[in-house]
């Protein structure tokens, strides 16, 4: 098992490995020449960045990522200036998301011992965003959560923990504030 493919299964992986250096060394100048292209011109240069694309999608610089290939973007996604996806591990967005502005998917995590994070020890967790879902400006995303389908996650807030479809959850640790009747809009 290469270290890339430990560190998208979540295992202890060698972070200095030169599969890994290279692929991150491709994505940080692919990103420097898509950030430096104004908005909306720049789509093919980001299919080439990301994993997968399956449709329309805009993405407005600057955007930042590790390594880009982890990432995988439905149909109808707009991700708004700012947005960081750490992406160790797979970040999966469905379709007919929004993401405001400087929101953040933090896939990896450091121990909570000193003595290891001194070997930058690292864990990775994938995030999943399903369809329809709406993702205020500034929000921090933590590893290994899913946000359910047709929900709505508050400006500023962090998620950590995964929130069901149909909610509207905010604040720092992100709360379910209230179900969603979608029946209500059709």
């Amino acid at each position: 098992m290469t270290e890339l493919e430990k560190m998208l299964a979540g295992e202890d992986f060698d972070t200095l490995d030169k599969s890994i250096h290279a692929l991150r060394t491709k994505t940080f100048y692919a990103l420097q020449k898509f950030n430096s292209t104004p908005p909306m011109e720049g789509a093919a240069l980001f299919k080439d960045i990301v994993g997968e694309c399956k449709g329309m999608c805009a993405v407005m610089p600057p955007f930042h990522c590790e390594f880009g290939k982890t990432i995988t973007i439905g149909d109808g996604v707009f991700i708004n200036m700012g947005v960081t996806m750490l992406d160790n591990a797979p970040i999966t967005l469905g379709n007919n998301i929004l993401i405001g502005p400087n929101t953040q998917f933090y896939t990896p995590s450091h121990p909570l011992h000193y003595k290891p994070r001194r070997d930058f020890e690292t864990t990775c967790l994938p995030i999943t965003v399903e369809d329809d879902v709406w993702i205020g400006g500034n929000v921090v995303i933590c590893q290994g959560v899913t946000i359910g389908a047709r929900s709505v996650v508050a400006a500023g807030s962090v998620v950590t923990k995964d929130v069901p479809e149909d909610t509207l959850v905010g604040g720092s640790p992100a709360k379910v504030i209230k179900p969603l009747n979608q029946a209500d809009n059709e």
